[in-house]
């Protein structure tokens, strides 16, 4: 489980594969100086509700992961997290899409 840490205040669990493609998302709209809102469904740990932040390139966040190994990038989840980040309701966490695979990319076992 990584962490992420906004404004040095709140910290969340996410798994390292779901913070890195969240990363991706969250430092491309924050490179070009956008704001939105980022939501996520809480642990029931914390009350099972959803919590909401604004993100804006003068809050600080933090990105800390528990492996050492940077996860395999799914192209697809990443265009559909930045659908939802360019959306009026903000980023918010989709399911992982299958990845589809791409012409030459994987050859075919049975050569079809």
């Amino acid at each position: 489980m990584g962490k992420f840490t906004y404004d040095s205040t709140l910290v969340v669990d996410f798994d390292d594969r779901v913070l890195t493609h969240l990363q991706i998302v969250i430092g491309a709209k924050l490179r070009r100086h956008e704001s939105f809102y980022f939501s996520w469904r809480d642990d029931s740990s914390v009350g099972n509700g959803r919590s909401v932040v604004w993100l804006h390139p003068s809050i600080p966040i933090v990105f800390k992961f528990q492996g050492g190994r940077l996860a395999a990038i799914n192209r697809e989840w990443i265009e559909d997290l930045m659908d939802s980040a360019n959306s009026s309701a903000g980023l918010r966490l989709v399911p992982e899409p299958p990845e589809l695979r791409r012409r030459g990319e994987l050859s075919d076992p049975d050569g079809a």
